[in-house]
């Protein structure tokens, strides 16, 4: 390493947020970015551990400790060659990875880990403000057509890499803009979206098809797809809300939260919204579910101007500091996103026995929890309690892919946790027929669903050609 002794001369030193006055006004970026020279000196924390755990914490492998010391040595150019050899798209997990390399991180064991999300994110943008990242189409055609059904992080890994294979490459897209979860699920204050645009139009230069207002089922149909394509990969997530069957469910104002993520979505982009509208503003919001998902909805919450929001998990606090023992493996913490800096109050060991009101939600009635030493979730006897809502948000996670008409026809089966049923690895019982990402493995990372449209990619190529040459 460049400086073998950097973690013991220097701590870490995370990059700051704008200021919560400043940042709930708006829809940018809540993160600032490390200058140069700062950033130089965090690289220098990576150690010559030996093995580094890193490498195999991120689920693509990405070759941290090289591009460390690249940065460190100001070799910015080879840092972004080295970083892409193993991750199509840093700028995405730069922004929105929750980093498990970092908790795999050596350091971690007796100090902070390395900032590698911060060192993975300043490559990418030195390398888009310097003109290194330029189209690369491919140098022949194999004749081959392949489709990738969903346009989300797994599509398009998949696409790219089945592209540079060679192969003519479709993404279809059922909604009206490409990016899925990326485009219409994560708020602009945590992803831009000029970077998918950025990012896709590039794809576009590379000579890969993008169908919009495409919904795959119905037009086209799965029978119209599978004459037209030699292969298929299906990457179209993991988005059936799980909901919560309690008394008054029905009433209004008590919605999945990925409907009301969507709407807010649209009306920053400027993009109509479907459907009964569903606004915070000057409401008392209560939000359901402690993950990425609720924290996402918490901070529109606060932009949209709120009376007040809580959030409620059934489950107790985790630790504020993670068991020793888990090392290297991703530990159970309590996590603190930047929407929980903004306001609000976090309870645990809460559950929903119902809601109350007059055609809306007015009242939700709750009890106090308890978990058992075999994990499960007792009610407290005599706890129970009602709080005020006139919005309620069930953040409480995914059971798989929606069950369209396209999984109708299909009929590939489905896996334990709703996941569309694969084998072989990425294959299905259909030969031909490709899935990857989240909907394969259920919800889950940004950085897995980009190394599961790679390995996919991969496994499609090897249908097509009989062999592929394209990396893991």
């Amino acid at each position: 390493m460049g400086d073998p002794k950097g973690f013991i001369k220097l701590g870490r030193k995370d990059a700051p947020h704008r200021p919560v006055a400043e940042r709930i006004r708006d829809y940018r970026h809540v993160h600032e970015h490390m200058p140069d020279d700062e950033l130089r000196g965090q690289a220098s924390r990576c150690m010559d551990c030996g093995v580094p755990f890193c490498n195999t914490g991120c689920p693509l492998g990405n070759l941290i400790p090289d591009w460390n010391d690249l940065v460190y040595r100001d070799q910015w150019k080879q840092a972004i060659d080295r970083l892409h050899k193993t991750n199509n798209f840093p700028e995405f997990t730069g922004m929105l990875c929750p980093a498990p390399c970092e908790a795999a991180c050596v350091l971690e064991i007796n100090d902070d880990a390395v900032t590698i999300k911060e060192i993975e994110i300043s490559i990418i943008n030195r390398a888009f403000d310097e003109g290194w990242v330029v189209p690369s189409p491919p140098h022949r055609r194999t004749g081959k057509k392949a489709a990738v059904v969903g346009s989300g992080p797994a599509g398009l890994a998949a696409a790219q890499q089945l592209n540079r294979a060679g192969h003519s490459v479709v993404v279809f897209e059922k909604d009206d803009k490409v990016g899925g979860l990326l485009r219409y699920g994560i708020p602009d204050y945590k992803f831009e979206k000029w970077m998918i645009d950025r990012r896709v139009a590039l794809l576009e230069e590379e000579g890969i098809e993008f169908r919009t207002n495409s919904h795959v089922g119905y037009d086209p149909t799965a029978e119209e797809l599978r004459r037209e394509f030699d292969a298929i990969v299906l990457a179209v997530g993991a988005l059936e809300g799980r909901d919560l069957r309690v008394p008054g469910r029905e009433l209004d104002g008590i919605h999945l939260a990925m409907e009301y993520l969507v709407q807010q979505n649209r009306r920053v982009a400027g993009l109509p919204v479907e459907g009964p509208e569903i606004t915070a503003r000057n409401k008392n919001v209560i939000i359901l579910g402690g993950g990425d998902t609720s924290a996402d909805c918490l901070g529109n919450a606060h932009r949209e101007g709120c009376a007040s929001v809580q959030v409620l998990t059934h489950g107790p606090k985790p630790p504020d500091s993670p068991d020793p023992l888990e090392w290297p493996d991703w530990p159970f913490v309590l996590r603190t996103y930047p929407a929980h800096e903004e306001g609000g109050e976090r309870r645990w060991s809460v559950a929903v026995t119902g809601f109350s009101g007059n055609g809306r939600v007015e009242r939700m009635h709750c009890v106090r929890t308890r978990r058992t030493p075999k994990g499960k979730t007792e009610y407290l006897q005599g706890t129970g309690f009602e709080m005020e809502a006139d919005l309620v948000l069930l953040a409480i996670g995914f059971t798989g892919p929606v069950r369209d008409r396209l999984l109708e026809d299909l009929d590939l089966g489905y896996a334990e946790r709703g996941a569309i049923r694969s084998q072989n690895g990425f294959g299905t019982k259909e030969p031909g027929i490709f899935v990857a990402g989240d909907a394969r493995r259920g919800a889950d990372l940004i950085v897995t669903a980009i190394a599961d449209g790679r390995k996919a990619a991969r496994q499609a190529d090897e249908y097509l050609m009989g062999r592929s040459l394209l990396p893991g």
